[in-house]
């Protein structure tokens, strides 16, 4: 897979998604797929896919904030986006909508809203056409992100609004790996030298 340089770091992450590889050893992130909405010699951020909470829907987190939600902003799931700052939400939507407040927007068709009147507009039925509610997020210093694709913890592959929003969660992994041509059944935890 070729991946786009960036005369800052030497890869451009932005808008691609992180695909954990087997022996990944933290079980946060085993089998996670991540999309990266931020990435510069500063760090990377991003947000876990394919992790739903199982304990928190959204209509706990609108009932929480006092906000009237119709049925089907009630039902929408809440995902765990990643071990950072767990109390705040983000919200991963297509790039047909941008809040007046901050949108930051990705690389792919996709924008990432941290602020109260997209939870707002999604209640009301409003706002992005798709969109995932995350709790926290993923974060990685400088440097620390590109040690770990190094030591073989992550692939990388391309973005789609077809695995963000259209792949369940629990399918995002092997349909990850398999748009770079990976099967995830041939996958070893094992790293090995040639």
């Amino acid at each position: 897979m070729t991946v786009a340089l960036n005369s800052e770091n030497g890869l451009h992450l932005t808008g691609r998604l992180l695909v954990a590889m087997p022996g990944m050893d933290d079980p946060r992130f085993m089998h996670s797929v991540v999309l990266v909405c931020d990435y510069s010699d500063k760090g990377a951020m991003g947000l876990i896919l394919n992790k739903v909470a199982e304990d928190v829907r959204m209509s706990d987190v609108l009932d929480q904030l006092e906000i009237v939600p119709t049925d089907d902003a009630r039902a929408m799931p809440v995902h765990f986006g990643g071990p950072v700052e767990m109390g705040r939400g983000f919200v991963l939507h297509s790039g047909d909508y941008q809040s007046n407040l901050h949108t930051l927007a990705v690389p792919g068709g996709f924008g990432m809203t941290a602020t109260l009147d997209i939870l707002e507009e999604i209640a009301r039925g409003e706002g992005p056409k798709r969109a995932l509610m995350m709790l926290g997020y993923a974060g990685w210093g400088p440097g620390q992100l590109e040690s770990e694709i190094a030591r073989n913890g992550w692939l990388i592959a391309e973005s789609s609004s077809r695995i963000v929003f259209g792949t369940k969660a629990c399918d995002q992994w092997s349909a990850a790996l398999k748009t770079i041509g990976v099967d995830p059944v041939l996958l070893s935890s094992e790293a090995g030298n040639a």
